[in-house]
């Protein structure tokens, strides 16, 4: 056997007429005895048959038999077809049609030899140098073996150098077999492998006068020609996996995540619904995430630290509720009231206003660092929702605002803005100050500027109660005493606001009297709405609580003393002259009438 390596060989046999039938039989002995020295197959040595005279007749192309016995059974099938000498015709089919991918030659890239072996027994009927030339360029290795009649001159033309080594010429048919033997050595000459240190990683392959290295499957041979290197078959992208991509010796395989399976499609991945396995305790909903699950409850629900049960949420104390008054909770929801006496409004929050008797009211907040950015923010909203409850006009309620930490600033007197809008817009756009907490010092500059009839404070002769309300967190670095006395003493009703650290002792000293009517406290920032509330009860006239309530001397008490001295005058009148009886009279019906007046007024 050949054992230099596969090769790619066409036989191309001239079957013109010159060719005569016994001399064609020895020509079939010649392809079956080169064949049966070749080691074929799809890996191994591949052979195709054609013949030629005026025209080309492919016999087998190079993919389609892979034994000796099914070869052997289509060369002897082969009917001659008797014709002219078209030499230069079948090399071009050979170039352009049997050596082809297509018809089952290998890449040039494998560096697989092709090999065409001709064989004529006359002079070609057309020019075979030029084409000739183009099929030894495009990597065609020729052999011209010329019988009898043929002429060298042609042979020498088709052939591959050296010329010595691939022209033959046989004196007869007869001689064809023997030649043959001949020209076996002369194809698969030394194994070029065997004979020479090659380098090869992995394969040597032998080809006449050469060899090639050669990878094993799932590699590739490296710009050396010799070396392997482990093909990546995930590198080029191509391959679809949905998460991970292995690759495996020129294949690969597609890997899902932890927590998920691959799919049938062998590429894509499915979460793994751990619900569905029916085991997770979840009282109302069970959520699949990788690698697990957790239980959720439904709106208006919360997780119990057994992480599986749910109980109904304290929506108004979990949520921004927006109650005026009063928030109720309610199985997975809540709703505002307002208090006896009042109609709750249109938005489902507020109750009806304060509109009855108006004031002046200097709110004064803490802006110390320890109230923090996000709770000094809470501290606007506060403000803004004392705002919703006046009717805020000129002639109105007027609010001014005071902030102070280690200094005191004005934000806004009392004349600055003249609606509710304007003023709640000024409040959000108050930036906060940090630092200490000088309360002592704040209240000093509301009682000398911010009831100033300079900053829009009304004469005391106008009897428009002036209220101010202080809202701090801690203690204060300063005496308050003091300025907490003068402002209560020059007639200003004062309202003491705490949150979180604030000091009772202080809210109380800052209060006025009653102090339980004029001091409120909250844990913490969130939880400030019922102080709104109180501060409602305290300074609007139509809930009759508080100290702003005007009322007039022309009352019951003022009523019942004239009615007493009036009674008086008439009984010493009576003593002293009956003849006043008639003045008497008269007397007694204006006091009846003056007494259902008092009667109409109860």
């Amino acid at each position: 056997k050949c054992r230099t390596g596969p090769l790619d060989i066409v036989f191309v046999i001239d079957s013109s007429r010159s060719v005569r039938p016994f001399e064609f039989e020895t020509m079939r002995r010649f392809m079956m005895d080169i064949i049966g020295s070749l080691d074929v197959g799809p890996n191994a040595t591949r052979v195709g048959v054609i013949q030629y005279s005026s025209q080309v007749q492919n016999i087998f192309s190079l993919k389609t038999f892979f034994t000796q016995a099914d070869m052997e059974k289509a060369i002897n099938s082969i009917v001659p077809l008797a014709q002219g000498t078209m030499t230069g015709l079948a090399i071009q089919y050979a170039m352009n049609v049997a050596f082809t991918t297509q018809e089952g030659a290998r890449p040039l890239h494998k560096k697989i030899p092709r090999i065409a072996i001709i064989v004529t027994d006359g002079r070609p009927q057309d020019r075979v140098t030029e084409v000739a030339t183009q099929a030894r360029n495009a990597g065609i290795e020729i052999y011209a073996v010329g019988i009898q009649r043929a002429d060298m001159n042609s042979l020498r033309a088709m052939a591959s150098p050296p010329l010595e080594e691939h022209v033959f010429l046989v004196e007869s048919f007869e001689l064809i077999q023997q030649f043959g033997k001949q020209f076996q050595d002369k194809l698969c000459g030394v194994d070029t492998c065997m004979e020479q240190e090659h380098g090869c990683q992995h394969s040597c392959i032998s080809t006449p006068g050469s060899f090639y290295c050669e990878c094993n499957p799932g590699y590739r041979l490296n710009v050396d020609g010799r070396t392997c290197s482990p093909v990546d078959a995930c590198a080029d992208g191509r391959h679809g996996c949905q998460h991970q991509c292995i690759s495996a010796r020129g294949s690969y395989s597609c890997r899902c995540r932890a927590g998920y399976y691959l799919n049938q499609d062998k590429r894509s991945c499915t979460m793994i619904d751990y619900c569905s396995f029916g085991n997770h305790s979840c009282q109302h909903e069970c959520v699949s995430i990788p690698n697990g699950h957790y239980c959720r409850c439904r709106s208006g629900f919360t997780l119990q630290p057994d992480s599986r049960s749910c109980r109904a949420t304290d929506l108004c104390n979990g949520v921004d509720h927006g109650c005026e008054f009063k928030c109720v909770s309610t199985e997975g929801s809540y709703r505002c009231v307002c208090p006896e006496g009042q109609q709750l409004q249109a938005d489902g929050k507020a109750c009806s206003k304060c509109g009855a008797g108006h004031v002046d009211l200097v709110m004064v907040i803490d802006g110390s660092k320890s109230v923090r950015p996000q709770n000094f923010e809470l501290v606007k909203q506060f403000v803004n929702r004392i705002v919703d409850l006046l009717e805020v006009s000129p002639h109105g309620t007027r609010v001014g605002l005071v902030q102070y930490s280690s200094r005191v600033r004005t934000e806004f007197p009392l004349n600055k803005y003249h609606s509710a809008d304007e003023i709640k817009k000024a409040v959000m756009e108050v930036e906060y100050m940090e630092k200490g907490t000088m309360t002592g010092l704040a209240l000093k500059h509301m009682v000398e500027h911010s009831f100033s009839e300079l900053e829009g404070a009304r004469p005391l002769s106008h009897s428009v109660p002036r209220i101010g309300l202080v809202f701090t967190d801690g203690r204060s670095q300063d005496d308050i005493s003091e300025w907490a006395r003068r402002a209560k003493e020059s007639g200003i009703i004062m309202f003491a606001v705490g949150v979180g650290k604030a000091v009772e002792e202080e809210l109380r000293a800052i209060a006025s009297e009653p102090v339980e009517q004029h001091f409120s406290y909250s844990a913490d920032f969130t939880t400030m709405t019922h102080l709104v509330e109180n501060f409602k009860l305290n300074i609007c006239p139509e809930e009759g609580k508080g100290e702003t309530e005007i009322r007039s001397p022309c009352e019951c008490e003022a009523l019942v003393q004239f009615q007493t001295n009036t009674v008086a005058i008439l009984q010493s009148l009576t003593e002293k002259n009956i003849l006043w009886a008639h003045l008497l009279a008269q007397m007694t019906a204006r006091l009846e009438d003056l007494e259902k007046q008092i009667a109409n007024k109860k």
